[in-house]
């Protein structure tokens, strides 16, 4: 897992999955803050199709964050919504797999995070593919 797919991960997962897995990682390394939490709005853009002229969807709420281990390791946290510990913890994780603790980090809090948010994304797919409606035509035998 590169720092784009955990950062990711981190932007995305639920707060409370994230608090839970951070409270038994059982860390609280000496940080300062190079950027407090703070809460804005960016806007967010789509694509009809994936492929057409980009277009202005709407706003979104975004918290971020910037800090710096004394180690020196500097770590970045932006999330979705208005939760300010949720973006201290996606920064300090980010700060943390940067350093010598990457390892444990990494088994202990982004790989079952991982999982519960594919296992949510799998859930969400299979409820979605229960209503899906298959539409068909019969051929019929004249010209």
């Amino acid at each position: 897992m590169d720092r784009k797919e955990w950062m990711g991960l981190l932007a995305r997962a639920p707060a409370d999955a994230l608090d839970r897995l951070w409270r038994k990682l059982d860390l609280s390394p000496r940080y300062s803050w190079l950027r407090p939490p703070e809460v804005g709005g960016v806007m967010v853009r789509g694509r009809m199709g994936g492929t057409g002229a980009a277009f202005n969807l709407g706003e979104m709420t975004v918290t971020r964050c910037a800090l710096a281990l004394d180690g020196g390791a500097v770590g970045h946290g932006y999330v979705q919504g208005r939760d300010k510990r949720q973006a201290e913890q996606a920064a300090m994780v980010d700060a943390l797999m940067q350093g010598d603790l990457a390892a444990h980090v990494r088994a202990a809090l982004l790989e079952p995070l991982a999982a519960q948010v594919q296992a949510a994304r799998d859930m969400r797919a299979a409820k979605a593919a229960a209503t899906k409606v298959e539409f068909f035509t019969l051929v019929r035998g004249d010209d």
